[in-house]
């Protein structure tokens, strides 16, 4: 792998990405919109990556759900092209003017791409650019498909011409501008390696430092991590994540067994932020604000945060309450990218507590995922915070204060402990120092 994709990713990528509110649908206009809105409101808190997710190359992808059928409009040589009817800007079959202007804005431009040879490639025996003899039939597997999408055919590796097919591919985002991608359908499972692999290799023989995003993490094993470490900079470990409370209790514990093994320009990915308004014609649930309690929103924000997951909003921004703008633009939650030791510490019931440190700063979060607001005594000792951490605390009895994060009040510290309400589903987040 170049350097230069690590680099990109030094700290866990931020971002939109358009498949929580527009699913497979999403328009030049929508994305346009919520570049913009990052531009101007996000932009100087980190957030710095554009998305179109699934299905650009469909001209009548469906609201809600997938055709039974893929009709994706393709090149001479079986790549996808973006569907000028929703992307206007691309009717010479390239996404390369939406790219210019989203990096006008000073932002990073990223696709969606299903792993694969698209079906219709296939079916009609395109010729594979960069190999003579090689067709997309030639090199599909019919018997390796997704399972929950109708666009493509595995990709035989083993096959004369596999290894080019996916050199064009990337060669022709690496030409359009593409800064991230974002490769669906490789670790479902099984684990895709030989086409992980492949893509990988193609992106670097592109020439473009390109960031490659692995999905979608279902019953993912660390097992991979060395695999995952080479060829992503980012893959999910999770099935897609939604607004939904189960969810979020489900995503601590594969928080905590990931975290510990983040570095830099690899990171473990507990998938997209479900704030704000999602839905719009998305394939999971009606238009609506997000289901989860601003609450449970800061609980996510601060897991997130503590296990340094990349960050990727799915809510269309020009309609975000200013209750969730106010999370995504904390100075001292974000900090947290450069975080070191991010670990779970406790877990007892409802009670949770992660630490993490950032310099020589101590943070601590504490979460309580009962139903109910719970009032905490929480001993420094049990923190970690005794003696020789230079934090002005001295030893763990004597008293001084820590600050609260999220709100910037100041939280006593007394006897070597601090007493903290917590409230339901909720999270208060510590620094000390």
């Amino acid at each position: 792998m170049i350097g230069e994709r690590r680099a990109a990713a030094s700290r866990p990528p931020m971002g939109w990405n358009s498949w929580d509110c527009f699913g497979s649908s999403v328009t030049e206009a929508e994305v346009l919109a919520n570049a913009e809105y990052v531009a101007e409101h996000l932009l100087a808190f980190g957030w710095d990556t554009i998305v179109v997710d699934i299905q650009w190359y469909e001209p009548d992808p469906g609201a809600h759900d997938y055709r039974e059928v893929s009709r994706p409009l393709l090149d001479a040589w079986g790549r996808p092209l973006p569907a000028p009817g929703r992307f206007p800007s691309a009717a010479d079959g390239s996404f390369q003017p939406l790219a210019d202007r989203v990096h006008e804005l000073g932002l990073r431009f990223g696709v969606h791409l299903m792993r694969g040879v698209p079906r219709a490639a296939a079916d009609a025996a395109l010729p594979v650019s960069g190999h003579p003899d090689a067709t997309c039939d030639s090199i599909a597997d019919r018997s390796n498909v997704c399972v929950w999408n109708p666009d493509n055919y595995g990709v035989d590796m083993t096959a004369p011409g596999a290894q080019e097919y996916y050199d064009s591919v990337m060669a022709q985002l690496a030409a359009w501008g593409v800064d991230f991608v974002k490769l669906d359908d490789v670790l479902y499972p099984p684990v895709e390696t030989a086409e992980i692999t492949a893509i990988s290799r193609a992106i670097d023989r592109s020439g473009r430092a390109m960031v490659l995003s692995l999905s979608p993490g279902k019953r993912l094993s660390l097992a991979h991590l060395e695999t995952l470490r080479e060829h992503g900079q980012m893959w999910r470990i999770s099935d897609d994540f939604w607004d939904d409370w189960a969810h979020v209790v489900e995503q601590f514990q594969r928080a905590a067994r990931w975290a510990p093994f983040q570095r830099r320009g690899a990171w473990a990915d507990a998938d997209m932020l479900p704030f704000g308004r999602i839905g719009v014609r998305g394939h999971v649930g009606e238009d609506r604000l997000s289901r989860l309690s601003v609450d449970e929103q800061r609980t996510v924000m601060t897991l997130w945060s503590m296990m340094r997951s990349p960050l990727m909003m799915g809510g269309h921004l020009p309609d975000t309450p200013p209750e969730t703008l106010a999370l995504l633009r904390n100075p001292g939650v974000l900090a947290l990218r450069d975080g070191e030791e991010s670990r779970e510490i406790v877990r007892d019931g409802h009670l949770v507590i992660w630490s993490a440190r950032v310099g020589a700063r101590e943070y601590r979060a504490v979460f309580w995922l009962g139903d109910d607001e719970q009032e905490l005594v929480v001993h420094l000792a049990d923190l970690g915070l005794g003696l020789g951490l230079g934090l002005g605390l001295g030893d763990v009895g004597t008293a001084g204060s820590c600050t609260d994060v999220w709100s910037g009040t100041s939280v006593e510290v007394a006897d070597g402990r601090v007493t903290l309400t917590v409230p339901a589903h909720g999270t208060r987040l510590l620094v000390f120092g």
